[in-house]
């Protein structure tokens, strides 16, 4: 069972490597704090898998709720950050059409 276990980890690593190219090379600053969010939520499942191999369930289920609120929080804050301060669009830089106030 336990290899299983280590087989879907290796497959979460593979694929949080694989989100790492749209963190670094990303279009807009949103896609990398989506890509850096992904790899986040991996992390938490990485987590739980890790332990369920060590027969730890309990200590690491509240590492993994810990360290996905922080994720969570993290991931708003920034894009608010970026949207607000820096004049940010989902096109790139730039002023922000179709709100109300201009």
């Amino acid at each position: 069972m336990n290899t299983f276990f280590i087989t879907v980890g290796v497959g979460l690593c593979f694929l949080m490597a694989l989100t790492l190219y749209r963190v670094i090379w990303g279009p807009t600053v949103f896609d990398r704090i989506m890509g850096v969010n992904v790899i986040g939520t991996k992390t938490t499942i990485l987590l739980i898998i890790v332990g369920v191999i060590y027969r730890r369930l309990d200590m690491f289920v509240d590492i993994a709720l810990a360290y996905a609120l922080l994720n969570f929080i993290t991931t708003i804050a920034s894009s608010r950050y970026f949207q607000h301060y820096k004049n940010l669009t989902l096109s790139g830089f730039g002023p922000r059409q179709g709100r109300g106030k201009t």
